[in-house]
């Protein structure tokens, strides 16, 4: 079967054989609900109180900070919602380049009641400083930043933003997604300077799709989406998904256990990918900022994203044109739109993202497709023209 080179790492990852070989038992023989009193619920319970631990030793947590949910979007919307439902109706205060899941709930608010404020981001999709403490004069009840921006890669001070934040009385919230598990998480030191609650999801780093979680300070209050039998703290109701709760545990202990090793494999690699796309005359979207080791993010002037994405993958190579979750929207994206990037030049957006899996081989490969790519689209538009 033909397995195109997979470079699409933001999007999901391939699981870690160990966390698969973990979960494997709660998937057959160890099937009990961890609510259940007798000897195969309180082995759930037992998996599920371990895994618990192990999430919150990677990110510097309590393990009663750590509330279960289906993934990264039901924990933004656990915040955005859960939190809005319990503070009266005010202004809630989001980058302008933050995930749908972050944008729509945020939406949802505005319709009922609420104030939506956008914080503007710079070139280098920055949180613009004087947007941002223009934002804060205005008092926002609510604020999230996110940590890692999935299509460009770029980082936050989230704790600088926080402490700023901290005289106005707002609850901030990071989606720490596209961070986790790739650098440093702390979320003692965060809370510490005003992050109230982070947003965690497994299968960014090696774990299995359906399990994320909502890392929250205790002395937030959350009005539930989901009631029902007071499961999480009461926060998330609903019999756990034990197996894929176990896989997170291990997939988020193995992922900080080498994060080293990680950055300077991918720094290397791409380090070489971004020498070889300037060569061939590509625009890299925030190049001059901070970013996650593993993203590049680019475009060639004249030539649509999606038809280069197709290209590429029937070359063997599986890329991303924007961020997956917006892949139906014929819209360029917000985030560059943000940055001031033009929509022409926008809409042939195309995001490689690396793994651990892959090689500078990979690489040079995926380079040579897409000069040979390149140049046969640039041929065609001369026949047309």
């Amino acid at each position: 079967m033909f397995t195109p080179v997979y470079f699409d790492h933001n999007a999901t990852t391939p699981m870690d054989p160990r966390v698969l070989e973990g979960m494997l038992p709660y998937l057959a023989g160890q099937y009990g609900n961890a609510s259940s009193r007798h000897e195969y619920g309180r082995a759930a319970r037992r998996a599920i109180d371990e895994a618990r631990q192990r999430v919150a030793c990677s990110v510097g947590a309590h393990p009663t900070e750590v509330i279960f949910t289906s993934g990264g979007s039901e924990a933004n919307n656990l915040f955005i919602k859960g939190a809005a439902a319990c503070r009266a109706p005010g202004i809630v205060a989001i980058s302008a380049i933050e995930h749908p899941c972050v944008r729509e709930p945020a939406k949802q608010l505005a319709r009922a009641g609420w104030r939506l404020r956008e914080i503007a981001v710079d070139e280098d999709c920055r949180v613009a400083s004087a947007d941002f403490h223009a934002a804060l004069e205005e008092r926002p009840a609510l604020l999230s930043v996110m940590l890692a921006n999935n299509e460009t890669g770029v980082v936050q001070d989230v704790s600088v933003l926080a402490e700023r934040a901290g005289p106005t009385g707002a609850w901030f919230h990071t989606d720490a997604v596209q961070g986790f598990g790739k650098r440093p998480l702390d979320f003692r030191a965060l809370n510490g300077s005003g992050v109230h609650a982070l947003t965690l999801s497994a299968h960014k780093l090696g774990g299995p799709k359906g399990a994320g979680a909502l890392v929250v300070d205790k002395r937030i209050e959350l009005q539930p989406l989901i009631a029902g039998g007071g499961h999480e703290r009461g926060l998330r109701s609903g019999t756990e998904n034990v197996a894929a709760i176990v896989g997170f545990g291990l997939a988020a202990e193995l992922a900080v256990a080498r994060l080293d090793v990680r950055e300077t494999q991918l720094t290397a690699l791409r380090a070489e990918l971004e020498v070889g796309l300037v060569a061939q005359g590509a625009k890299i979207f925030a190049g001059a900022a901070e970013r996650m080791s593993n993203t590049s993010y680019f475009a060639f002037a004249g030539i649509d994203g999606e038809t280069l994405v197709g290209k590429l993958d029937r070359a063997g190579f599986a890329v991303a044109a924007g961020a997956a979750c917006s892949s139906a929207n014929p819209e360029p994206s917000h985030v560059l739109l943000a940055m001031g990037v033009a929509s022409e030049l926008a809409r042939g957006a195309v995001r490689v993202s690396l793994g651990t899996d892959n090689t500078a081989l990979q690489v040079r490969d995926f380079l040579a497709a897409l000069n040979t790519t390149i140049l046969q689209l640039k041929g065609l538009q001369a026949l047309t023209s």
